[in-house]
This record gives structure tokens, sequence and C-alpha cells, in this order.
């Protein structure tokens, strides 16, 4: 069973950045395009960003299109997702997790759609 541990996290003012990271023990990890999530209090779980098997390619949600960037490194079975410019409504719970590619991550799906979820990390914007 793959295991999804979410990082990085914490207490910003408006306008500082976050480095996320996110460690998968899956030992396919390469074979998977990658993504994040976010969840706020009272509100679905949002696509983020994601990225390809490869990190050739990526997409982002216009909300943080321009402010946020996904990057993954294989060798360490880890995606990142490196934010700027942080907005209050940046403010929520950060997950990732994979799937065969970019797109499929980007459509909205139910959330069982996935096997897994870890305890992501929460992202607090303050203004």
């Amino acid at each position: 069973q793959v295991q999804l541990v979410e990082s990085g996290g914490g207490l910003v003012q408006a306008g500082g950045s976050l480095r996320l990271s996110c460690v998968s023990s899956g030992r396919t990890f390469s074979s998977y395009a990658m993504g994040w999530f976010r969840q706020a209090p009272g509100k679905e779980r949002e696509f983020v960003a994601a990225i390809s098997r490869s990190g050739g390619s990526t997409h982002y949600a216009d909300s943080v299109k321009g402010r946020f960037t996904i990057s993954r490194d294989n060798a360490k079975n880890t995606v990142y997702l490196q934010t700027s410019s942080l907005k209050p409504e940046d403010t929520a719970v950060y997950y990732c997790n994979q799937d065969v590619n970019t797109i499929t991550l980007a459509t909205p799906r139910r959330l069982s759609s996935y096997n897994y979820w870890g305890q992501g990390t929460q992202v607090t914007v303050s203004s």
C-alpha cells in the first residue's frame, strides 16, 4: 500500500512563501503523474497543480497560476509545491496524490477514486 506524507506547511504572512513536500513510499513513484490538492474548512477538496511522470509538463489551477510551482525529484520519491505571493484564500490543508496523467489529476473526481490520502499539511496565511 502506498503511503503519502505531506510536510512543509505553516503559518505565514500574506505575500510570503512556503515549500511543501510530499514523500511517497511507492516503489513505482516515477510511473505516475503527481498532483497537489487543497481543502479549506467547509469546502470541497480542489485541484491545485499536477506534474507528469518525467516532470516535463505541468498543469495549474487558475487560482494559483503564476504563484505556485510544482516539481518532483524521482530519486527521492518526492513531489514539491513551491508557493509564493501567498494570499489568505490559500489557507487550506494541502494534500498530494498520484494518477496515470496530469489530465486525470486535474479533472474533478470523487475522493474515493484515489486509493489513499495522506494526512495533509496545513497552510495558514494571515493578513
